[in-house]
């Protein structure tokens, strides 16, 4: 017979490739945030000599209203009327005041209320000095200063220098938090498919140990039938041949790993008591198994009696462990109008608080032998396979534990 292969070089090229397509997709995010802020640079310094142009405009503006004062000033008179030339700013999109020295305003397109008030007239002039130079308008004929000009800048080059400029230098970082935000994804699917591929292995490896004992066991079963036949203890040969068939549904469970999994409605009073009934004669002498499923009602649950079988096994190994050799085990088996449970509860050492929901971790184990697998398979086999759920409900160090498996009850219209 051709045994199955483990294919582990897959697992790795799949991981190596997707190893590839993370970097290469970082590679690019962070080629996209180099153009992006490249462009982003540009766009300012454009922006930048737009506004230049823009106040360069706003100087020719002002300026030609230096002419206008000139050309229509004769003698220090004003050819036109202020109204006339006042309708006439309101057209000039630069903000100006033209005063004569005593701060008489004779045209401006400022607000009225502005203009009104002395104090805020005598601000407004004073930031318009701060940010661009005043001009002054001498007369033709006396050469002094009759009026001076005060502007300042345009909403429009307000807006391009702060609100757009700041939006442009923050698109970059903007665009960081998106890839910041996609590296994270990246390497949460990167974790989720390397404990895929590693689950596969762990699943293949299974597989195969179901495969390599099912020779010897059958072998065993040909010895045992032989035995049958022999003038031995038929008492040890009916022993035997129960730890056989307890081999078996090992073998059968380990196949089972990863496969899709049939949940049956049973009596899991039976299910449950198998098991209790086959640790009986092999616990030791000064331990006590209780059982009370055989005294109660039939209880129907969906459930894989080989998996389930195999929680309640574990549960009942820990149980002896804890034991060490002498105390008592009391396995329940209950329901309610919803759920059905079964509780293992012993005497032994108890477990500390803190470590309630860590002893279903890969890996965790107080004894010194043991890989801490068989609780974190047990949930397993309850959350993922049965839909159950399994914890600590009572344990303290020195006087025991009791865990509890909880499954959906049955309904007959399901």
């Amino acid at each position: 017979m051709k045994l199955p292969k483990i294919n582990l070089s897959r697992g790795v090229l799949s991981t190596r490739r997707n190893t590839i397509v993370i970097a290469v997709g970082l590679a690019l995010a962070a080629l996209s945030v180099l153009y992006t802020w490249n462009v982003s640079m540009n766009m300012k310094h454009e922006d930048e000599a737009a506004i230049e142009q823009l106040r360069r405009d706003e100087r020719n503006q002002v300026e030609m209203w230096e002419d206008i004062l000139k050309s229509t000033n004769i003698g220090g008179h004003m050819i036109y009327s202020p109204e006339l030339l006042n309708k006439l700013a309101e057209h000039t999109n630069v903000p100006m005041i033209i005063a004569d020295e005593r701060l008489n305003v004779w045209i401006t397109n400022l607000p009225q209320e502005v203009i009104a008030d002395s104090e805020l007239l005598r601000e407004q002039i004073m930031t318009m000095s701060e940010h661009n130079k005043p001009i002054s308008v001498a007369s033709g004929v006396m050469s002094r200063t009759i009026f001076t000009i005060y502007y300042g800048t345009t909403d429009y080059a307000h807006l391009i220098s702060s609100a757009h400029s700041e939006a442009l230098t923050l698109f970059p970082y903007v665009q960081l938090i998106i890839i910041a935000i996609f590296a994270a994804f990246a390497y949460i699917a990167f974790s989720s498919t390397k404990q895929n591929e590693q689950n596969r292995v762990w699943v293949g490896l299974a597989k195969e140990t179901a495969h390599q004992l099912g020779t010897p066991t059958s072998s065993l079963l040909g010895w045992v039938e032989y035995l049958r036949s022999q003038p031995v203890d038929q008492l040890a040969v009916e022993e035997m041949s129960k730890d056989l068939a307890h081999l078996m549904k090992i073998v059968d469970r380990f196949s089972k790993i990863g496969s899709e999994t049939q949940l049956t409605p049973m009596n899991i009073n039976e299910v449950v008591g198998d098991t209790v009934m086959y640790f009986r004669r092999r616990i030791p002498r000064h331990v006590t198994l209780s059982y009370n499923g055989l005294a109660i009602a039939p209880i129907s649950v969906p459930i894989n009696a080989a998996l389930f079988e195999w929680v309640v096994e574990n549960l009942m190994k820990n149980s002896l462990d804890a034991l060490q050799g002498q105390g008592s085990i009391d396995v329940v088996v209950g329901e309610s109008d919803k759920e059905v449970y079964v509780e293992v509860s012993d005497t032994g050492k108890g477990i500390a608080k803190s470590n309630w929901t860590r002893i279903f971790e890969p890996g965790f184990t107080t004894k010194t032998r043991g890989w801490g697998l068989g609780l974190s398979l047990s949930r397993r086999i309850i959350e993922e396979y049965h839909g159950g759920r399994i914890a600590v409900v009572r344990s303290e160090p020195g006087r025991g534990t009791t865990i509890r498996i909880t499954l959906k009850r049955h309904s007959d219209n399901e």
